[in-house]
């Protein structure tokens, strides 16, 4: 077996709510370590070096004001000195890798915010435009969050695909924008691969931040087809930290879903999406704690998770988790003209 020193690896992850937590938390500062486990000083200590920042709302009125001031605070954060830098294209993806600072790139989870339920789509056009023009670039979209919206299903529904939906992925084809199934309803996610492959449409498919239900039934969690589709599609699979997607009693979960998904055929696929949060204001306490003691922080987590599978894995796997499966894809969807 090869050895490693995990913690020496670069580490690029697919989802954190770290924009939702500083536009929508009083008091919330960028390096409160007590309160997110994405904080800026987590992300160095962990050796993060590209964050994927995801701009979230819920579906209901004033929605694109909210996701509004988090593309905002994106581009504060990439223009104020700390240790963030915004990655918008290939050369300041490979500069990432070994620079001293945290790489991010945004993304939008829920379209919900750049188009309300009863303006017109082409409105909710010119307001994704506006967020790429603040953020410089979106890696992916995700139609729903939990719940149905103008454009399809969420996780908590059976809904499918609807006519804006299509719009939608036909206004991403060519774009360079994944779509991401993590909070899709199942039968949104056969929608939009159907809608792809009959329009014969040039769209990234990943899940940036789901698990496997074949090792723990949740809604969440990728079936086992859908996750053939996206590993048959060259997508991401980004492994998610949260304990309810994981396995509620037992903290060795997370190694059962990589394992299973580099057993699976997800090799070339699977990353992290590790889904850190703002949870102080939960008020459900059957939902505590949200992570596992190990997984509670970027600072220790991936260290931990790398460090618990070098017996199991080997070099390049633990490469390919960590980061070049990422890099790759990010390679493959940049590059194209």
């Amino acid at each position: 077996m090869n050895t490693i020193i995990p913690a020496t690896l670069p580490i690029i992850d697919l989802h954190c709510d770290l924009l939702v937590y500083l536009t929508d938390v009083p008091g919330a500062e960028q390096n409160k370590v007590e309160e997110i486990g994405c904080a800026l000083p987590s992300l160095m200590q962990g050796n993060i070096k590209l964050q994927v920042m995801a701009i979230y709302c819920p579906t209901k009125a004033g929605s694109t004001n909210y996701a509004k001031k988090q593309s905002e605070a994106f581009k504060l954060l990439a223009e104020a000195d700390n240790s963030l830098t915004a990655v918008t294209d290939l050369e300041g993806l490979q500069q990432a890798l070994t620079a001293e600072t945290t790489g991010m790139v945004a993304a939008i989870e829920n379209a919900s915010g750049f188009c309300e339920e009863n303006e017109p789509l082409e409105d909710g056009f010119k307001k994704l435009e506006k967020i790429i023009e603040d953020v410089d670039r979106v890696l992916y979209i995700s139609m729903t969050h939990a719940l149905a919206n103008r454009f399809g299903g969420g996780n908590a529904t059976t809904q499918g695909i609807t006519r804006d939906g299509k719009m939608l992925l036909d206004y991403m084809h060519g774009r360079h924008i994944a779509i991401d199934m993590s909070h899709t309803s199942d039968a949104l996610a056969y929608d939009i691969l159907e809608h792809i492959d009959k329009e014969k449409l040039d769209i990234p498919v990943i899940a940036s931040h789901s698990n496997f239900r074949q090792v723990w039934e949740h809604e969440r969690n990728l079936p086992a087809e859908l996750v053939q589709e996206i590993i048959r599609r060259d997508g991401l699979i980004g492994i998610n930290f949260l304990r309810s997607f994981l396995n509620n009693d037992a903290p060795d979960a997370i190694l059962e879903h990589i394992k299973y998904g580099f057993a699976h055929g997800a090799e070339n696929a699977i990353c992290f999406g590790a889904d850190y949060f703002y949870t102080a204001d939960e008020k459900d306490a059957s939902r505590l704690p949200f992570y596992f003691p190990d997984l509670v922080h970027a600072g220790i987590s991936y260290t931990y998770i790398l460090n618990r599978l070098k017996e199991e894995l080997n070099t390049a796997q633990l490469q390919q988790l960590a980061y070049k499966n990422a890099h790759r894809f990010l390679e493959r969807i940049w590059s194209k003209p």
